[in-house]
Protein backbone atom coordinates (compact mmCIF):
# COMPACT_ATOMS: atom_id res chain seq x y z
CA UNK A 1 0.00 0.00 0.00
CA UNK A 2 1.39 3.40 -0.97
CA UNK A 3 1.54 6.39 1.37
CA UNK A 4 -1.12 8.08 -0.76
CA UNK A 5 -3.52 5.13 -0.43
CA UNK A 6 -2.86 4.97 3.31
CA UNK A 7 -3.62 8.69 3.63
CA UNK A 8 -6.87 8.24 1.74
CA UNK A 9 -7.96 5.47 4.10
CA UNK A 10 -7.11 7.49 7.24
CA UNK A 11 -8.81 10.67 6.07
CA UNK A 12 -12.14 11.30 7.87
CA UNK A 13 -15.13 10.65 5.62
CA UNK A 14 -17.11 13.77 4.83
CA UNK A 15 -20.65 13.75 6.18
CA UNK A 16 -23.23 16.36 5.23
CA UNK A 17 -26.22 16.85 7.52
CA UNK A 18 -29.03 18.43 5.52
CA UNK A 19 -31.51 20.91 7.00
CA UNK A 20 -35.19 21.05 5.96
CA UNK A 21 -34.90 24.38 4.15
CA UNK A 22 -32.36 22.91 1.72
CA UNK A 23 -35.01 20.49 0.45
CA UNK A 24 -37.50 23.34 0.22
CA UNK A 25 -34.98 25.26 -1.89
CA UNK A 26 -34.27 22.23 -4.10
CA UNK A 27 -35.96 18.87 -3.58
CA UNK A 28 -33.12 16.78 -5.07
CA UNK A 29 -30.38 18.68 -3.22
CA UNK A 30 -28.74 15.50 -1.88
CA UNK A 31 -27.48 14.70 -5.39
CA UNK A 32 -25.19 17.74 -5.12
CA UNK A 33 -23.10 15.91 -2.50
CA UNK A 34 -21.06 13.24 -4.29
CA UNK A 35 -19.03 10.35 -2.88
CA UNK A 36 -19.75 11.13 0.75
CA UNK A 37 -22.29 10.41 3.51
CA UNK A 38 -25.51 12.40 3.36
CA UNK A 39 -27.50 12.39 6.60
CA UNK A 40 -31.12 13.46 6.98
CA UNK A 41 -32.17 13.92 10.62
CA UNK A 42 -35.50 12.27 11.40
CA UNK A 43 -36.93 15.68 12.34
CA UNK A 44 -36.32 16.95 8.82
CA UNK A 45 -38.73 14.27 7.58
CA UNK A 46 -41.26 15.37 10.20
CA UNK A 47 -41.02 18.99 9.02
CA UNK A 48 -41.37 17.93 5.39
CA UNK A 49 -44.44 15.93 6.38
CA UNK A 50 -46.04 19.05 7.90
CA UNK A 51 -45.15 21.20 4.91
CA UNK A 52 -46.40 18.76 2.26
CA UNK A 53 -50.01 19.90 2.73
CA UNK A 54 -49.17 23.51 1.81
CA UNK A 55 -50.36 24.64 -1.62
CA UNK A 56 -47.39 26.94 -2.22
CA UNK A 57 -43.87 26.29 -3.48
CA UNK A 58 -42.77 24.99 -0.08
CA UNK A 59 -45.49 22.37 -0.14
CA UNK A 60 -44.67 21.27 -3.67
CA UNK A 61 -40.96 20.96 -2.93
CA UNK A 62 -41.71 19.10 0.31
CA UNK A 63 -43.82 16.57 -1.59
CA UNK A 64 -41.17 16.18 -4.29
CA UNK A 65 -38.46 15.72 -1.65
CA UNK A 66 -40.42 13.03 0.19
CA UNK A 67 -41.02 11.11 -3.04
CA UNK A 68 -37.37 11.54 -4.01
CA UNK A 69 -36.17 10.13 -0.68
CA UNK A 70 -38.74 7.31 -0.77
CA UNK A 71 -37.52 6.16 -4.20
CA UNK A 72 -33.98 5.80 -2.86
CA UNK A 73 -35.20 4.06 0.27
CA UNK A 74 -36.35 1.11 -1.85
CA UNK A 75 -32.71 0.07 -2.29
CA UNK A 76 -32.07 -0.67 1.38
CA UNK A 77 -32.63 0.46 4.95
CA UNK A 78 -32.24 4.21 5.42
CA UNK A 79 -31.26 3.90 9.08
CA UNK A 80 -28.24 1.82 8.00
CA UNK A 81 -27.41 3.72 4.82
CA UNK A 82 -28.44 3.38 1.17
CA UNK A 83 -26.13 3.83 -1.81
CA UNK A 84 -27.53 6.42 -4.25
CA UNK A 85 -26.76 7.19 -7.88
CA UNK A 86 -24.10 9.88 -7.29
CA UNK A 87 -21.86 7.55 -5.28
CA UNK A 88 -22.93 8.80 -1.86
CA UNK A 89 -24.56 6.95 1.00
CA UNK A 90 -27.90 8.33 2.17
CA UNK A 91 -28.87 7.76 5.78
CA UNK A 92 -31.58 8.91 8.18
CA UNK A 93 -30.28 9.71 11.69
CA UNK A 94 -32.70 8.72 14.46
CA UNK A 95 -31.14 10.38 17.52
CA UNK A 96 -29.49 13.61 18.65
CA UNK A 97 -26.92 14.63 21.26
CA UNK A 98 -28.70 14.14 24.57
CA UNK A 99 -25.91 15.67 26.69
CA UNK A 100 -26.27 19.09 25.10
CA UNK A 101 -30.06 18.86 24.78
CA UNK A 102 -30.76 20.47 28.18
CA UNK A 103 -29.60 23.82 26.83
CA UNK A 104 -32.04 23.80 23.89
CA UNK A 105 -35.77 24.13 23.39
CA UNK A 106 -36.58 20.66 22.09
CA UNK A 107 -40.03 21.70 20.96
CA UNK A 108 -38.25 23.30 18.02
CA UNK A 109 -37.38 20.78 15.32
CA UNK A 110 -34.44 22.86 14.09
CA UNK A 111 -32.71 22.47 17.46
CA UNK A 112 -33.02 18.69 17.25
CA UNK A 113 -31.61 18.83 13.73
CA UNK A 114 -28.57 20.82 14.92
CA UNK A 115 -28.09 18.44 17.87
CA UNK A 116 -28.15 15.54 15.42
CA UNK A 117 -25.23 17.13 13.58
CA UNK A 118 -23.48 17.64 16.93
CA UNK A 119 -23.82 13.95 17.83
CA UNK A 120 -22.23 12.96 14.52
CA UNK A 121 -19.55 15.64 14.85
CA UNK A 122 -18.31 14.06 18.05
CA UNK A 123 -17.43 10.85 16.23
CA UNK A 124 -13.73 10.72 15.40
CA UNK A 125 -13.84 9.01 12.02
CA UNK A 126 -16.03 11.49 10.16
CA UNK A 127 -15.89 15.19 9.21
CA UNK A 128 -19.31 16.77 9.62
CA UNK A 129 -20.78 19.71 7.71
CA UNK A 130 -24.18 21.11 8.63
CA UNK A 131 -25.89 22.40 5.47
CA UNK A 132 -28.64 24.98 5.92
CA UNK A 133 -30.18 27.96 4.14
CA UNK A 134 -31.06 29.41 7.56
CA UNK A 135 -28.38 31.87 8.70
CA UNK A 136 -29.39 31.64 12.36
CA UNK A 137 -29.24 27.85 12.29
CA UNK A 138 -25.73 28.03 10.86
CA UNK A 139 -24.70 30.48 13.59
CA UNK A 140 -26.03 28.16 16.32
CA UNK A 141 -24.26 25.20 14.75
CA UNK A 142 -20.96 27.08 14.64
CA UNK A 143 -21.44 28.09 18.28
CA UNK A 144 -21.40 24.36 19.06
CA UNK A 145 -18.20 23.89 17.05
CA UNK A 146 -19.86 22.35 13.99
CA UNK A 147 -18.76 23.32 10.49
CA UNK A 148 -21.83 24.98 8.97
CA UNK A 149 -22.24 25.93 5.30
CA UNK A 150 -24.89 27.37 3.02
CA UNK A 151 -26.27 25.27 0.17
CA UNK A 152 -24.32 26.79 -2.73
CA UNK A 153 -25.85 25.03 -5.70
CA UNK A 154 -27.61 27.45 -8.09
CA UNK A 155 -25.76 30.33 -6.47
CA UNK A 156 -23.83 33.07 -8.21
CA UNK A 157 -22.01 36.20 -7.08
CA UNK A 158 -24.27 39.23 -7.39
CA UNK A 159 -21.25 41.51 -6.90
CA UNK A 160 -19.75 40.22 -10.15
CA UNK A 161 -23.06 39.68 -11.95
CA UNK A 162 -23.26 40.33 -15.69
CA UNK A 163 -24.71 43.83 -16.10
CA UNK A 164 -25.54 43.63 -19.81
CA UNK A 165 -23.18 46.32 -21.09
CA UNK A 166 -19.56 47.39 -21.26
CA UNK A 167 -18.13 50.88 -21.17
CA UNK A 168 -15.93 51.79 -24.09
CA UNK A 169 -15.37 54.44 -26.72
CA UNK A 170 -16.53 55.02 -30.27
CA UNK A 171 -14.22 56.50 -32.87
CA UNK A 172 -15.57 59.44 -34.89
CA UNK A 173 -15.76 57.11 -37.90
CA UNK A 174 -17.83 54.55 -35.97
CA UNK A 175 -20.22 57.24 -34.73
CA UNK A 176 -20.65 58.56 -38.27
CA UNK A 177 -21.37 55.06 -39.62
CA UNK A 178 -23.77 54.30 -36.79
CA UNK A 179 -25.70 57.48 -37.46
CA UNK A 180 -25.81 56.92 -41.21
CA UNK A 181 -26.31 53.14 -41.51
CA UNK A 182 -27.59 52.28 -37.99
CA UNK A 183 -24.91 49.60 -37.59
CA UNK A 184 -21.14 49.31 -37.74
CA UNK A 185 -18.63 46.46 -37.83
CA UNK A 186 -17.17 45.27 -34.54
CA UNK A 187 -14.12 43.14 -33.79
CA UNK A 188 -14.11 43.39 -30.00
CA UNK A 189 -15.38 40.93 -27.40
CA UNK A 190 -19.06 41.25 -26.55
CA UNK A 191 -21.75 38.70 -25.79
CA UNK A 192 -24.90 38.40 -27.86
CA UNK A 193 -27.19 41.39 -27.13
CA UNK A 194 -24.60 42.99 -24.86
CA UNK A 195 -24.37 46.78 -25.17
CA UNK A 196 -21.41 49.06 -25.68
CA UNK A 197 -21.84 52.37 -23.86
CA UNK A 198 -19.42 54.95 -25.17
CA UNK A 199 -18.86 58.53 -24.09
CA UNK A 200 -19.05 61.03 -26.94
CA UNK A 201 -15.80 63.02 -26.82
CA UNK A 202 -16.23 66.72 -26.10
CA UNK A 203 -19.79 66.38 -24.82
CA UNK A 204 -21.67 65.12 -21.76
CA UNK A 205 -23.56 62.58 -23.86
CA UNK A 206 -23.26 58.83 -24.19
CA UNK A 207 -23.89 56.79 -27.31
CA UNK A 208 -25.19 53.25 -27.10
CA UNK A 209 -25.05 50.27 -29.48
CA UNK A 210 -26.02 46.60 -29.07
CA UNK A 211 -23.94 43.70 -30.33
CA UNK A 212 -25.84 41.56 -32.87
CA UNK A 213 -24.16 38.15 -32.86
CA UNK A 214 -25.97 37.01 -36.01
CA UNK A 215 -24.46 39.91 -38.01
CA UNK A 216 -21.28 40.33 -35.99
CA UNK A 217 -21.72 44.08 -35.70
CA UNK A 218 -23.00 46.85 -33.43
CA UNK A 219 -26.56 48.06 -33.95
CA UNK A 220 -27.51 51.62 -33.05
CA UNK A 221 -29.82 51.96 -30.03
CA UNK A 222 -32.58 54.49 -30.57
CA UNK A 223 -32.77 57.46 -28.20
CA UNK A 224 -36.59 57.16 -28.06
CA UNK A 225 -36.76 60.94 -27.70
CA UNK A 226 -40.48 60.90 -28.57
CA UNK A 227 -41.12 58.31 -25.86
CA UNK A 228 -42.82 54.94 -25.67
CA UNK A 229 -46.46 55.32 -24.62
CA UNK A 230 -45.48 58.72 -23.27
CA UNK A 231 -42.47 57.42 -21.31
CA UNK A 232 -39.06 58.74 -22.36
CA UNK A 233 -35.75 57.12 -21.32
CA UNK A 234 -33.77 59.39 -19.00
CA UNK A 235 -30.34 57.73 -19.20
CA UNK A 236 -28.36 55.36 -21.47
CA UNK A 237 -29.30 52.27 -19.45
CA UNK A 238 -33.02 53.01 -19.87
CA UNK A 239 -32.40 53.30 -23.63
CA UNK A 240 -30.84 49.83 -23.48
CA UNK A 241 -33.87 48.52 -21.62
CA UNK A 242 -36.30 49.86 -24.23
CA UNK A 243 -34.14 48.40 -27.01
CA UNK A 244 -34.45 44.93 -25.47
CA UNK A 245 -38.10 45.29 -24.47
CA UNK A 246 -39.21 46.36 -27.97
CA UNK A 247 -37.11 43.83 -29.89
CA UNK A 248 -39.37 40.95 -31.01
CA UNK A 249 -36.41 38.64 -31.68
CA UNK A 250 -35.43 38.75 -28.00
CA UNK A 251 -37.96 36.60 -26.15
CA UNK A 252 -36.48 36.78 -22.64
CA UNK A 253 -35.40 40.01 -20.94
CA UNK A 254 -34.24 40.66 -17.39
CA UNK A 255 -33.90 44.09 -15.82
CA UNK A 256 -32.22 44.59 -12.45
CA UNK A 257 -32.13 47.87 -10.59
CA UNK A 258 -32.69 49.50 -7.24
CA UNK A 259 -35.90 51.32 -6.29
CA UNK A 260 -36.82 54.16 -8.64
CA UNK A 261 -34.71 53.13 -11.64
CA UNK A 262 -37.83 52.55 -13.77
CA UNK A 263 -37.75 48.78 -14.19
CA UNK A 264 -41.49 48.16 -13.99
CA UNK A 265 -42.51 51.39 -15.72
CA UNK A 266 -40.33 50.74 -18.78
CA UNK A 267 -41.52 47.13 -19.03
CA UNK A 268 -45.19 48.13 -18.85
CA UNK A 269 -44.82 50.96 -21.37
CA UNK A 270 -43.08 48.67 -23.88
CA UNK A 271 -45.61 45.89 -23.29
CA UNK A 272 -48.58 48.19 -23.86
CA UNK A 273 -47.06 49.51 -27.08
CA UNK A 274 -46.50 45.98 -28.38
CA UNK A 275 -50.04 44.91 -27.49
CA UNK A 276 -52.10 48.00 -28.41
CA UNK A 277 -50.07 49.58 -31.23
CA UNK A 278 -47.90 46.92 -32.86
CA UNK A 279 -50.35 44.11 -32.01
CA UNK A 280 -47.45 41.66 -31.93
CA UNK A 281 -48.86 40.10 -28.76
CA UNK A 282 -52.51 39.42 -27.94
CA UNK A 283 -52.30 40.38 -24.27
CA UNK A 284 -50.05 41.87 -21.62
CA UNK A 285 -49.87 39.70 -18.51
CA UNK A 286 -48.33 41.30 -15.42
CA UNK A 287 -47.59 39.28 -12.31
CA UNK A 288 -45.58 39.42 -9.13
CA UNK A 289 -45.02 37.22 -6.05
CA UNK A 290 -47.92 37.61 -3.61
CA UNK A 291 -46.33 36.03 -0.57
CA UNK A 292 -43.39 38.26 0.48
CA UNK A 293 -43.63 36.98 4.05
CA UNK A 294 -45.20 33.60 3.38
CA UNK A 295 -48.85 34.71 3.47
CA UNK A 296 -51.40 33.48 0.96
CA UNK A 297 -54.16 35.33 -0.90
CA UNK A 298 -56.68 33.83 1.49
CA UNK A 299 -55.61 36.19 4.28
CA UNK A 300 -57.26 39.08 2.41
CA UNK A 301 -61.04 39.60 2.03
CA UNK A 302 -62.95 39.59 -1.24
CA UNK A 303 -62.77 37.73 -4.53
CA UNK A 304 -59.59 37.07 -6.50
CA UNK A 305 -59.57 40.53 -8.14
CA UNK A 306 -60.09 42.30 -4.81
CA UNK A 307 -57.28 40.34 -3.22
CA UNK A 308 -54.93 40.94 -6.13
CA UNK A 309 -55.48 44.69 -6.00
CA UNK A 310 -53.59 44.84 -2.69
CA UNK A 311 -50.55 42.99 -4.03
CA UNK A 312 -50.60 44.62 -7.47
CA UNK A 313 -50.68 48.22 -6.20
CA UNK A 314 -47.19 49.02 -7.64
CA UNK A 315 -48.41 47.79 -11.04
CA UNK A 316 -51.53 49.98 -10.76
CA UNK A 317 -49.38 53.00 -9.86
CA UNK A 318 -47.19 52.59 -12.92
CA UNK A 319 -50.19 52.01 -15.18
CA UNK A 320 -51.76 55.15 -13.77
CA UNK A 321 -48.66 57.15 -14.74
CA UNK A 322 -48.74 55.76 -18.28
CA UNK A 323 -52.47 56.51 -18.61
CA UNK A 324 -51.83 60.10 -17.52
CA UNK A 325 -49.37 60.48 -20.42
CA UNK A 326 -51.88 59.30 -23.05
CA UNK A 327 -55.16 60.76 -24.33
CA UNK A 328 -56.35 57.65 -26.13
CA UNK A 329 -59.98 56.49 -25.58
CA UNK A 330 -58.97 53.05 -24.26
CA UNK A 331 -56.56 54.75 -21.84
CA UNK A 332 -59.22 56.81 -20.06
CA UNK A 333 -58.21 55.30 -16.71
CA UNK A 334 -56.62 52.15 -15.34
CA UNK A 335 -59.99 50.41 -14.83
CA UNK A 336 -61.00 50.94 -18.47
CA UNK A 337 -57.55 49.69 -19.52
CA UNK A 338 -58.02 46.50 -17.51
CA UNK A 339 -61.53 46.00 -18.91
CA UNK A 340 -60.13 46.01 -22.45
CA UNK A 341 -59.14 42.34 -21.90
CA UNK A 342 -55.78 43.14 -23.48
CA UNK A 343 -54.12 43.40 -20.11
CA UNK A 344 -54.36 40.92 -17.26
CA UNK A 345 -52.99 41.02 -13.73
CA UNK A 346 -52.37 37.56 -12.32
CA UNK A 347 -50.81 36.07 -9.22
CA UNK A 348 -47.74 33.96 -9.87
CA UNK A 349 -49.49 31.19 -7.93
CA UNK A 350 -51.96 30.80 -10.80
CA UNK A 351 -49.45 30.89 -13.66
CA UNK A 352 -48.24 27.38 -12.85
CA UNK A 353 -49.73 24.86 -15.25
CA UNK A 354 -50.79 27.44 -17.83
CA UNK A 355 -49.52 27.62 -21.40
CA UNK A 356 -49.13 31.26 -22.42
CA UNK A 357 -48.75 31.80 -26.21
CA UNK A 358 -48.50 35.20 -27.95
CA UNK A 359 -48.37 37.14 -24.69
CA UNK A 360 -46.12 39.85 -23.31
CA UNK A 361 -45.46 38.66 -19.76
CA UNK A 362 -43.94 40.82 -17.03
CA UNK A 363 -42.82 39.19 -13.78
CA UNK A 364 -42.18 41.96 -11.28
CA UNK A 365 -40.19 41.52 -8.04
CA UNK A 366 -38.64 38.36 -9.51
CA UNK A 367 -35.83 38.48 -6.92
CA UNK A 368 -38.29 36.90 -4.46
CA UNK A 369 -38.45 33.71 -6.53
CA UNK A 370 -36.21 30.68 -6.16
CA UNK A 371 -34.27 29.25 -9.13
CA UNK A 372 -36.82 26.43 -9.35
CA UNK A 373 -39.73 28.89 -9.39
CA UNK A 374 -38.04 30.94 -12.11
CA UNK A 375 -37.58 27.79 -14.19
CA UNK A 376 -41.24 26.86 -13.71
CA UNK A 377 -42.44 30.32 -14.75
CA UNK A 378 -40.15 30.81 -17.77
CA UNK A 379 -41.08 27.33 -19.02
CA UNK A 380 -44.73 28.52 -19.22
CA UNK A 381 -43.80 30.64 -22.24
CA UNK A 382 -45.76 29.54 -25.27
CA UNK A 383 -44.99 30.14 -28.93
CA UNK A 384 -44.57 33.82 -29.75
CA UNK A 385 -44.42 34.89 -26.10
CA UNK A 386 -42.00 37.44 -24.67
CA UNK A 387 -41.13 37.28 -20.98
CA UNK A 388 -39.68 40.13 -18.94
CA UNK A 389 -38.38 39.70 -15.39
CA UNK A 390 -37.63 42.70 -13.21
CA UNK A 391 -36.33 43.00 -9.67
CA UNK A 392 -33.83 44.25 -7.13
CA UNK A 393 -31.73 41.47 -5.55
CA UNK A 394 -30.95 43.76 -2.61
CA UNK A 395 -34.62 43.83 -1.61
CA UNK A 396 -35.53 40.21 -0.92
CA UNK A 397 -38.45 39.37 1.36
CA UNK A 398 -38.35 35.58 1.03
CA UNK A 399 -36.60 33.54 3.76
CA UNK A 400 -33.55 31.52 2.70
CA UNK A 401 -32.95 33.57 -0.47
CA UNK A 402 -30.33 36.29 -0.81
CA UNK A 403 -28.76 38.42 -3.53
CA UNK A 404 -26.60 35.47 -4.64
CA UNK A 405 -29.11 32.61 -4.51
CA UNK A 406 -32.38 34.08 -5.81
CA UNK A 407 -33.84 32.97 -9.12
CA UNK A 408 -33.41 36.29 -10.92
CA UNK A 409 -29.65 36.43 -10.29
CA UNK A 410 -29.36 32.76 -11.26
CA UNK A 411 -31.23 33.34 -14.52
CA UNK A 412 -28.98 36.26 -15.54
CA UNK A 413 -25.85 34.17 -15.12
CA UNK A 414 -27.37 31.11 -16.83
CA UNK A 415 -28.77 32.90 -19.91
CA UNK A 416 -26.11 35.55 -20.64
CA UNK A 417 -24.85 35.29 -24.20
CA UNK A 418 -27.92 33.49 -25.55
CA UNK A 419 -29.21 35.12 -28.80
CA UNK A 420 -32.84 35.21 -27.58
CA UNK A 421 -31.92 36.81 -24.25
CA UNK A 422 -31.00 40.30 -23.16
CA UNK A 423 -30.20 41.89 -19.80
CA UNK A 424 -29.47 45.32 -18.43
CA UNK A 425 -28.73 46.64 -14.96
CA UNK A 426 -30.21 50.06 -14.19
CA UNK A 427 -28.06 51.96 -11.73
CA UNK A 428 -29.52 55.46 -11.53
CA UNK A 429 -32.77 56.20 -9.73
CA UNK A 430 -34.94 58.63 -11.69
CA UNK A 431 -37.83 58.74 -9.23
CA UNK A 432 -36.56 61.75 -7.26
CA UNK A 433 -33.36 63.02 -5.61
CA UNK A 434 -34.77 61.84 -2.26
CA UNK A 435 -35.44 58.33 -3.60
CA UNK A 436 -31.94 58.17 -5.07
CA UNK A 437 -30.35 59.24 -1.81
CA UNK A 438 -32.48 56.81 0.21
CA UNK A 439 -31.53 53.91 -2.07
CA UNK A 440 -27.85 54.71 -1.54
CA UNK A 441 -27.80 55.52 2.18
CA UNK A 442 -30.49 53.37 3.78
Amino acid sequence: MTDHQSGEMNRPRKTFVIDTNVFIHRHDAILSFKDCDVVIPLWVLEELDKLKTYSDERGRNARHAIRFIEERARNGILAEGVKIENGSVLRVALDYDRKQAEEFDLDRADNKIILTALKLDRLKHIEVFFVSKDINARVKARALGIKAVDYEKQKTSFTHLYRGYQDGAFTPEQLETLGREQHVGWSGTLLSNQFLRGHVKGTDEWEVARYDSSRGDLTYVDSYEHGVMGICPLNPEQRMAFDLLLNDSISLVSIIGKAGTGKTLLALAAGLKKVFDSKVYTRLLASRPIMPLGKDLGFLPGDKEAKLSHWMKPIYDNLDLIVSQNSRPEFKNVDSLLKSEKIELEAITYIRGRSLPKQYIIIDEAQNLSPHEIKTIVSRSGKGTKMVLTGDPYQIDTPYLDSDSNGLTYLVEAFKGQPIYGHVTLSKSERSPLAELAAELL
